[in-house]
């Protein structure tokens, strides 16, 4: 993001302040950049594809802020400038989590594991839904906005979400993608009440400051599903990702997530979606786990034997 857009942005809402510095930040595909002003603390501006997409993420902060502990930005405004949707948050300090997390000493990394379970655990609990799929804004009796979900029920949901994510694997994953069809046509799936989905809670999309997590960030395209699957994801990404032998964190993982309630059951379809999930982007390109992220061929090893380890139960 660029110093003008930024500075446009933030003078809709404080025209008064003066602006000393604008810092664009790495934070994924949307441009995002730290304001700095001569007498306030900074704040955050971020571009989003749609208006509704920035406010339907608003709705979700604001809720997790007021029903849970969960560490999030406050965002402050949403709007357009010059076409393009914007919303502007609280500044929050700490360390990009992503580049540090692999070299923490493993209490350090056990802790912060502990506390990403604890917190899916606090967002299961305060957020239920009747149906899965993307979430979207509606208003309620008195005018307040609240969220729901497209209303397909959790066991087919389940199965066809993840063969779009199968059906999105390069053709790197070929070997594989018959025995994945299998187990997605084979799966018996619980119907269980669907949870928010916070489809990309990891560490590379929180701070960290004194080995406690400041912010989680990006809550982007916020969905509803059974929560086995969200269980199984986030262990993926905060467990799996990173480390060499990952049972430690996902023991931590999970120790966290029962100090809030009782674990979903997770079965090999759910290892195997939330994996095919997480093995490509929006974009569709290979993602790259580790860091420093591992090249695209090794990232295509990485999640293949993932997924085989999965289909094996």
């Amino acid at each position: 993001m660029n110093e003008s857009l930024a500075t446009g942005i933030v003078g809709q809402h404080y025209s008064r302040r003066t602006v000393v510095g604008v810092e664009p930040v790495a934070a994924g595909h949307r441009p995002t950049a730290v304001v700095q002003f001569a007498d306030r603390s900074p704040l955050v501006v971020q571009l989003s594809a749609t208006i509704e997409a920035v406010r339907t993420e608003a709705t979700l902060v604001s809720a997790v802020r007021d029903r849970t502990d969960v560490p999030v930005a406050a965002v402050l405004s949403t709007g357009s400038h010059d076409g393009r949707a914007y919303a502007i948050s609280e500044f929050r300090p700490g360390t990009d989590l992503h580049t540090t997390f692999a070299d923490s000493p493993p209490t350090v990394r056990g802790d912060i594991a502990g506390q990403f379970g604890r917190y899916l655990g606090e967002l299961h609990t305060a957020f239920a839904f009747e149906g899965c799929g993307e979430l979207t804004r509606a208003s309620g009796p008195a005018g307040a906005e609240h969220l729901v979900a497209a209303g397909d029920t959790s066991d087919t949901w389940l199965v066809e979400y993840g063969r779009r994510a199968v059906e999105r694997l390069p053709v790197a994953f070929d070997p594989l993608r018959d025995r994945l069809r299998d187990c997605l046509d084979a799966a018996t799936v619980d119907r269980v009440t669907p949870r928010l989905f916070p489809w990309d809670l990891r560490p590379g999309n929180a701070l960290v400051a004194d080995g406690t997590v400041s912010a989680v960030l990006d809550w982007e395209r916020p969905m509803a599903a059974p929560p086995a699957l969200a269980l199984a994801k986030a262990e993926y990404l905060v467990a799996d990702w990173y480390v060499d032998d990952p049972a430690p964190l996902r023991a931590a993982f999970r120790a966290g997530y029962e100090r809030v309630r009782s674990l979903p059951t997770v079965r090999p379809v759910h290892r195997v979606v939330a994996i095919a999930d997480s093995a490509v982007d929006s974009r569709g390109g290979v993602t790259n786990p580790g860091y420093p992220e591992r090249e695209r061929a090794a990232s295509v090893d990485f999640h293949r034997a993932a997924l085989s380890s999965a289909l094996s139960g």
